[in-house]
């Protein structure tokens, strides 16, 4: 039997996102939407956090997760979403986190 571990990875960023929900806590996610390039996670890959903080998942790592953490604590408070967009040089490619250069772009939404 294979196991899809993209998919179970994506159920447990879910299932998080719904327990802290479930919980009254604010949630929103953000969702790998569209790559160029390289990049550290494929499209659909997500990122669920909480109003404290807490995070499940991953879209990117190095700055532009804290970039996407941000704004999602943001978003939590309003019922607007928003798309971001994160593309570097291969120069700064390892400052950011996408390790040999790329684009990416992130839909941050909250979970209602």
């Amino acid at each position: 039997m294979k196991i899809d571990l993209d998919k179970a990875a994506k159920d447990d960023v879910i299932a998080h996102a719904i327990d802290w929900k479930s919980a009254g806590k604010k949630v929103a996610i953000a969702t790998v939407i569209q790559t160029w390039g390289s990049a550290p996670r494929p499209v659909g890959s997500q990122l669920a956090i909480d109003e404290s903080g807490n995070m499940t998942g991953s879209v990117s790592g190095g700055c532009v997760e804290g970039a996407v953490i941000q704004e999602a604590l943001q978003i939590m408070d309003t019922n607007e979403h928003k798309i971001l967009e994160f593309g570097v040089s291969d120069d700064q490619a390892w400052e950011v986190g996408l390790a040999c250069g790329g684009k990416i772009r992130v839909l941050v939404e909250r979970l209602n």
